[in-house]
């Protein structure tokens, strides 16, 4: 499945709710079936900044592909790090760089973030980037 539908289909998803707390409630339960990431990579190092919760994000670079993994100690934001993975997750870096992530903004979560939350998506994505870059200058 290409990032694309993979993004319509959380737009499908999410657009089946009018009220934002059933919406944080599917976030809630997306966050709450991410698979628990290992503590040897509850490092500094996977730390993310400009998060206001504890972020942790681990890249693995396999077959071409990335793999993330990722665990919040806030709920609702493990439930965006979860969005993230499964948007993102084993994909090239190529298309990862160049993936436009339009699925945040019509399913209306950056509007419904506090400013601290919001900083800490822009931040998130930001790092999945940026290790996308990394394995892609490696690929050459």
């Amino acid at each position: 499945m290409t990032i694309n539908e993979t993004q319509d289909r959380i737009i499908e998803e999410f657009s089946e709710f009018e009220d934002w707390m059933d919406k944080y409630a599917l976030l809630i339960d997306l966050g709450n079936a991410l698979p628990v990431l290992d503590d040897k990579y509850k490092t500094e190092s996977n730390l993310i900044e400009g998060c206001q919760s504890r972020v942790w994000l681990h890249a693995e670079y396999r077959e071409g592909q990335i793999w993330f993994e990722g665990e919040s100690d806030a709920v609702i934001v493990k439930g965006i790090v979860s969005l993230l993975i499964h948007v993102l997750s084993g994909h090239t870096p190529q298309e990862i760089l160049d993936a436009e992530l339009y699925f945040i903004d019509r399913i209306g979560l950056k509007e419904h973030l506090s400013p601290t939350r919001s900083n800490g998506l822009v931040s998130m994505v930001k790092q999945m980037r940026l290790y996308a870059l990394a394995f892609k200058t490696k690929e050459q």
